[in-house]
C-alpha cells in the first residue's frame, strides 16, 4: 500500500483524508500498519490505535479509522498484529491466526509494546495522548496492553477474550479500561466478566464494564453471521457500544 490522499470533497469542502502505510518488524515478522489522518487534525495529534480481530488486518480496519475515528476528532493507527498479508476468512483460519499468540502471551505482550512504540514515534502522533481499541482478539490485545503497562491513556475492548495470561501476577494498571461485552458471548462467559472486574479492581484500574443483553460475540462485526456458534452482528448493540466508547475516549484524550 502506498500513501494516499483522498483530496477535498468539492461538494462539501471536507478536508482530505491521508492513509500512510507504516512498515515495522517484530522479530522475524514483517508487519505493516496504516496511519489514517486528516489535514483537519493538526499534528502531533491524539491517536487511537485500532487492533483487528482474528481475521487479521484488512481494509475494514482502515475504514473504521477513516469513517468512525476521524469524525471523533482523532487520527487512527490501524495495527497489523499477524504480519503483512496474513488474513483469514474461516473459523479454522481465525483459530490458526490466534493460536501462537494465545499460547505465548509474553510474545504477544512484546509485539504490542513494539506496536505502541512504533506509533508513538511517528511525527504525526502525540505520544502523550494515545488510546487503543480492539475487537475480538484485538479486544484481548488492548486488555493485555493495560496489563503490561504500555504508555496509552485508555483501552477499550469490544467483545474481547477476557482471560488474563495464566500465572501472571496482577500488576498496577495506570490507564483507564472500558469493556463492551455481549452477555451471550460464549467466548467470555459471565464468570470471566466477574473475574475481570476483580482483576481490574485489584490492579487499581479506572475501569468500566458495559454488558449488553441478548448480544453475542462479534456484535460489532457486520460480517458476523453464525448465531449457532454464538457469533452475530447486532446493529443496535454496536451503536450503543460505539457511543459509549466515544465518551470514554473524550475522557482519556482530552
Amino acid at each position: 500500500m502506498t500513501e494516499r490522499s483522498e483530496g477535498i470533497n468539492p461538494m462539501t469542502g471536507a478536508p482530505s483524508v491521508v492513509t500512510r502505510p507504516v512498515p515495522y518488524r517484530h522479530g522475524s515478522a514483517a508487519l505493516e500498519g496504516v496511519l489514517i489522518t486528516s489535514e483537519a487534525v493538526p499534528a502531533p495529534a491524539p491517536t487511537v490505535l485500532i487492533c483487528h480481530g482474528a481475521e487479521g488486518f484488512s481494509d475494514a480496519v482502515i475504514e473504521i479509522g477513516r469513517e468512525r475515528v476521524l469524525p471523533l476528532g482523532y487520527q487512527a493507527f490501524a495495527v497489523d498484529l499477524f504480519g503483512k498479508g496474513v488474513s483469514a476468512s474461516t473459523h479454522e483460519g481465525f483459530d490458526a491466526n490466534m493460536a501462537p499468540f494465545l499460547a505465548d502471551r509474553a510474545m504477544l505482550a512484546d509485539r504490542l509494546a513494539t506496536v505502541v512504540s512504533v506509533a508513538a514515534g511517528l511525527p504525526e502522533v502525540d505520544p502523550s495522548r494515545m488510546a487503543a481499541i480492539g475487537f475480538c482478539f484485538g479486544g484481548l490485545c488492548v486488555l493485555d496492553m493495560a496489563r503490561t503497562g504500555v504508555p496509552v491513556r485508555g483501552v477499550a475492548s469490544f467483545h474481547g477474550v477476557l482471560k488474563p495470561p495464566p500465572g501472571r501476577p496482577v500488576r498496577p494498571i495506570d490507564c483507564a479500561v472500558a469493556v463492551y461485552h455481549g452477555w451471550e458471548d460464549p467466548f467470555a462467559p459471565p464468570e470471566d466478566v466477574v473475574a475481570l472486574a476483580a482483576e481490574l479492581t485489584e490492579a487499581g484500574a479506572d475501569w468500566r464494564i458495559e454488558a449488553f443483553g441478548h448480544a453475542k460475540h462479534a456484535f460489532m462485526a457486520t460480517f458476523a453471521n453464525s448465531p449457532e456458534r454464538g457469533i452475530q452482528y447486532d446493529a443496535r448493540t454496536a451503536g450503543r457500544a460505539w457511543a459509549a466508547m466515544a465518551g470514554f475516549l473524550a475522557e482519556c484524550l482530552s
